[in-house]
């Protein structure tokens, strides 16, 4: 898998980069100035570079284990996630979040496993937390005939779980307060990279499609 991964980079430098060179020139001249912060979860199959048909510049990515987004928190600790939103906000000054989950979440569906206590799974057991609520939603629903359907359901409602979690950080709430940054909700489908967004006005998702900007 290496030797492909160097073949790419070889090919991705004759034929791709040309075309982003000039742009990548002037954002070391002057600095990265994307608009748009993508949550997205690290999964292998979900690459929003290629179903958002992006280029270098147009986005800063966060990428974690189910785009959870944990709750603001001040210590000493390291926070990895917070200290991207942050930068985000606060220093590039991005206009729009989107939390973008996505169809068969691996995260999602082990909330519904007993992981082994093992010493080598403490930090996913304790990450996975930041799904607890989203799962207990879905359970109150009880209007599932298949296990595919409760999973689905519990993607979309972490995705809103953690929209609200979004809120908790000041400089976030802040930029919202002043009409300068907008959150969004995606959920990716990977069987047929269709997107639908959280229409909090019906509590739904619907196409994105259908989204009025």
């Amino acid at each position: 898998m290496i030797k492909n991964l160097i073949k790419g980079n070889r090919l991705f430098k004759k034929y791709e980069f040309p075309n982003f060179q000039k742009d990548m020139e002037e954002s070391i001249k002057h600095g990265q100035k994307p608009e748009i912060l993508f949550i997205g979860c690290s999964d292998s199959r979900v690459t929003p570079d290629l179903f958002l048909n992006t280029k270098p510049g147009d986005m800063f990515i966060l990428r974690n284990v189910g785009n959870f987004v944990p709750k603001y928190k001040h210590d000493e600790d390291f926070h990895g996630s917070a200290a991207a939103i942050e930068y985000a906000v606060s220093v590039l000054k991005i206009k729009d979040i989107i939390v973008c989950g996505h169809s068969h979440c691996g995260a999602c569906e082990s909330l519904y496993q007993e992981l082994p206590d093992t010493e080598d799974l403490v930090h996913i057991k304790t990450w996975l937390k930041l799904g607890e609520k989203a799962k207990s939603d879905t359970l109150k629903e009880k209007k599932f005939t298949t296990q595919s359907e409760m999973y689905r359901e519990t993607e979309k409602n972490s995705i809103k779980h953690q929209l609200e979690n979004l809120l908790s950080y000041p400089g976030v709430l802040k930029a919202i307060k002043n009409n300068e940054l907008t959150l969004h909700g995606w959920h990716y489908s990977i069987e047929d990279a269709g997107i639908s967004y959280y229409n909090k006005e019906k509590d739904k998702f619907c196409p994105l499609e259908e989204l009025q900007i």
